[in-house]
């Protein structure tokens, strides 16, 4: 099979390698897809405890396929079943995965995308939050994470304002339902701003999604007293402060909405199939840039851009 490897900072190859075999308990992916996480940009810079040259496939972990060969003792899902799994090497044509690690895709969803785990992790973060019918919501960073949940909290019954960088976000963010969109680009501005729509409350929940120092500290300025802060953006290049007098003098309530346990991650994979299969979610839009395997490096290097219409890189195989 073909599979990509990272050989250095910014380099990576396609190499021909042994097609991996199920053990007990997992299954075999023939993969359709993997969608490309913002969470690979610090690997692909090449910090100091990065090792060169990558594990074929490795930092692939947004795959979907269907399921060509089973190892022992697994009965569901069977070969020929098309599913999302959570799996870490999807950079390549074939990956395995553990078989409660996968979840079976309707066949309303044939031919469509479904990179499961970022979905499912819109679902859990949006879980985490607790967003109800009438909270003010503020998100900020309206990329494939901030589109999904504003979405999701519009649906809800809440009443979202999007905050952030690029026109082409803040338009996504209006046709995703949110009531008021602010442009990124002046603290104070921004906080005056909200807190005019808001009458001098604030909001009862902020999600932060841009994995940033500002998008943090202004999280904390926009959130109303005993509301709740919801760390959503992946913050992995470095050490962050926080104001803890403003945390602390308004009782906020701080949730990092990120999960590592696998239980968790299918259940909102499932949920996200749930969504989607039913028509209330269609991430189709937000999927804006597909890449051959070849290309992976352009597509790293996209996801860590952000050219103007970009928001979610895939990786297709033919």
């Amino acid at each position: 099979m073909r599979a990509a490897v990272l050989e250095a900072p910014g380099q990576v190859s396609v190499r021909e390698v042994p097609r991996p075999e199920p053990g007990p308990g997992q299954v075999r992916l023939r993969l359709e897809g993997c969608g490309v996480c913002a969470s690979n940009l610090t690997p692909w810079s090449g910090p100091d405890w990065m090792r060169f040259p990558t594990e074929p496939g490795d930092l692939g972990h947004e795959a979907w396929g269907v399921v060509d060969a089973v190892g022992e003792g697994v009965e569901s899902p069977r070969v020929g079943e098309r599913v999302a799994a959570l799996t870490y090497r999807g950079y390549a044509e074939y990956d395995l995965a553990e078989a409660a690690n996968t979840v079976s895709l309707p066949r309303s969803l044939d031919g469509q995308p479904f990179p499961g785990e970022p979905l499912g992790c819109a679902m859990n973060i949006f879980r985490r939050s607790g967003i109800a019918a009438g909270d003010t919501v503020a998100i900020i960073g309206i990329g494939f994470l901030g589109a999904i949940l504003t979405r999701l909290a519009t649906d809800a019954g809440a009443r979202v304002i999007a905050v952030s960088r690029r026109p082409f976000s803040l338009d996504l963010a209006r046709r995703m339902g949110a009531a008021e969109t602010v442009p990124m680009e002046d603290h104070h501005a921004i906080i005056a701003r909200v807190k005019e729509l808001t009458g001098g409350r604030f909001c009862d929940v902020v999600v932060e999604a841009v994995g940033k120092q500002w998008p943090l500290d202004l999280a904390g300025e926009l959130t109303r007293g005993r509301g709740r802060l919801v760390v959503a953006g992946y913050h992995q290049d470095g050490p962050r402060t926080v104001n803890m007098w403003l945390w602390n003098w308004r009782g906020i309530d701080v949730i990092n909405a990120h999960e590592r346990d696998p239980k968790v991650y299918m259940q909102g994979i499932r949920e996200a199939v749930e969504a989607v299969a039913a028509g209330r979610l269609d991430p189709a839009p937000l999927f804006t840039h597909g890449y051959p395997l070849e290309a992976l490096g352009e597509a790293l290097d996209a996801t860590r851009d952000r050219p103007d219409g970009f928001l979610k890189a895939l990786v297709r195989f033919p």
